[in-house]
């Protein structure tokens, strides 16, 4: 027979087990329809704290307003469409169940001295954030976060150098 001591402790730890184990929150099933997005967005590209070719210089600070129309095949793949009211389009796609990502060319984007220009290859990757600012992950939120990053060509103006600017992100849904 055990002493009562023991069999207390065994079921103080037993109890302690099943509460650290168990559920911190109450998860949300989400669908692939939950985790495509649709609908209007504010895009702005925060310039103050851009990084020009890995050292932070200031750049303007840009708003765009983007479309999204995208439909998800999982909740983990999804593809779509970027319209932005600056004229462009690209495609929209998610691989991985949190991140998206749009890419594009931007014709003339590097001018030389020499009147020369060439094309920055332009990429936007962001996920949805809780709306509080905390920066964690929160799928179905109508605020996202991320990077807009576009790097030239090396060798561009007689640079054996990429050209890079990388700034961060913030995408509200408006509508």
């Amino acid at each position: 027979m055990r002493p009562l001591g023991t069999v207390a402790t065994a079921m103080l730890l037993a109890t302690s087990a099943v509460g650290f184990v168990g559920p911190a929150f109450t998860a949300r099933a989400y669908t692939k329809e939950d985790v495509a997005l649709n609908g209007t967005y504010r895009v702005t590209s925060i310039g103050n704290w851009a990084k020009y070719n890995e050292q932070y210089n200031g750049e303007p600070t840009t708003v765009q307003t983007w479309t999204l129309s995208s439909t998800c095949m999982t909740y983990m793949e999804c593809d779509g469409t970027v319209k932005s009211d600056e004229g462009w389009s690209a495609r929209l796609y998610m691989l991985d169940g949190t991140s998206w990502y749009a890419r594009r060319e931007v014709p003339n984007w590097e001018r030389c001295e020499d009147g020369t220009a060439f094309t920055g290859k332009q990429t936007f990757s962001f996920y949805p954030v809780d709306p509080d600012g905390s920066g964690f992950i929160k799928l179905g939120s109508p605020v996202m976060a991320g990077r807009n990053k576009t790097v030239g060509p090396s060798g561009a103006c007689g640079q054996n150098q990429w050209l890079s600017i990388d700034m961060p992100i913030r995408i509200d849904k408006i509508g």
